[in-house]
């Protein structure tokens, strides 16, 4: 109630707005248009009629005396307004969900969105989302995947549910509002290209090697292993990261000789044949299971207990941040 209140008052401060048109249905048919891109794409989607879908969004435009949106040819492209109300319109619509499911009892229901590291998808989940699928189904379970720091954002911000993110993120100083259950212990391998002169040193760190790290975005806790890794190696930073958007593509900047990077070992454990890369050991890192403090729906705590149940070694007790 509160956070329904707070929103209320930022988007009615400056005029009076009509709380018959600023409702849950209204605020989804919103986020349907947004997520679709178009108001035929949105009404196909929800089973309603185009005309009534526009005139939905017409009336909540004119309630707040405000466009929402651009129309570019066939396109629906948020104004600085519409990206104000879909920040409210994500607290809203999962506060709403997370109370639903709550007062349904114990009963996993309803949509769960779980945000993932790339590594982490890849590695660890298909076994135990199977299991969680099959025990159950009336579960609308959503994975992405992003950087560690963007997945803890998004769940801050009302985006995500829960995230499985290395911890700790870059640029996090501060205690946060989150709760935190760690679940894997990740052992990083530091891959360069195999022919270099210090493979033939015995021990110490690389004396020859490519001032290019390879990984993923910034926010990526791993990206920022090996940027602290070459520093040290160099006594400068990288050069150059290499930006990709997979490990397939990470592994072949490695062998191509460009770059160095580092990957978790369960990754590396996926490749049938040895790859072309040299690897060694480079440090451990925790991946945590992360929601906001406080939420635990019926769903989120059935999927944690299944992760846990797959995990090698199970972590206890959780840790909590203030």
């Amino acid at each position: 109630m509160y956070l329904f209140w707070r929103c209320y008052v930022k988007l009615t401060s400056s005029k009076k707005i009509d709380t018959n048109v600023l409702d849950l249905a209204t605020l989804a048919i919103f986020q349907q248009v947004i997520a679709s891109g178009s108001i035929t794409r949105a009404a196909q989607q929800l089973g309603r009629a185009q005309s009534n879908i526009t005139t939905r969004i017409q009336q909540l435009e004119e309630s707040l005396g405000v466009a929402l949106f651009v129309r570019e040819a066939r396109r629906m492209v948020l104004t600085p307004e519409g990206q104000r109300l879909q920040r409210y319109a994500d607290q809203l619509l999962t506060l709403a969900e997370e109370a639903t499911q709550s007062l349904r009892g114990q009963q996993p229901s309803g949509r769960l969105r779980l945000g993932s590291m790339e590594s982490t998808a890849a590695a660890r989940l298909p076994m135990p989302l199977a299991a969680f699928h099959r025990a159950h189904p009336q579960v609308q379970l959503e994975l992405s995947t992003a950087a560690s720091l963007q997945l803890m954002e998004q769940v801050l911000d009302h985006q995500l549910d829960a995230a499985l993110v290395a911890w700790p993120p870059p640029d996090v100083d501060a205690p946060l509002p989150l709760d935190l259950v760690p679940l894997y212990e990740e052992s990083l391998q530091l891959l360069r290209p195999v022919q270099t002169p210090s493979d033939n040193l015995p021990g110490g760190p690389p004396t020859e090697l490519p001032r290019t790290l390879a990984g993923f975005s910034e926010g990526c806790t791993y990206r920022r292993i090996g940027e602290q890794w070459l520093a040290q190696a160099h006594g400068t930073a990288p050069t150059r990261v290499l930006q990709l958007s997979s490990y397939h593509a990470i592994v072949a900047a490695v062998a191509a000789g460009s770059a160095v990077a580092v990957v978790p070992q369960t990754v590396l454990d996926l490749q049938r044949r040895p790859l072309p890369v040299h690897s060694q050991p480079l440090a451990t890192c925790t991946t945590m299971f992360v929601t906001r403090q406080g939420y635990a729906t019926p769903a989120v705590q059935q999927l944690l207990a299944v992760l846990q149940a797959a995990a090698p070694t199970p972590f206890s007790p959780p840790m909590e941040t203030a």
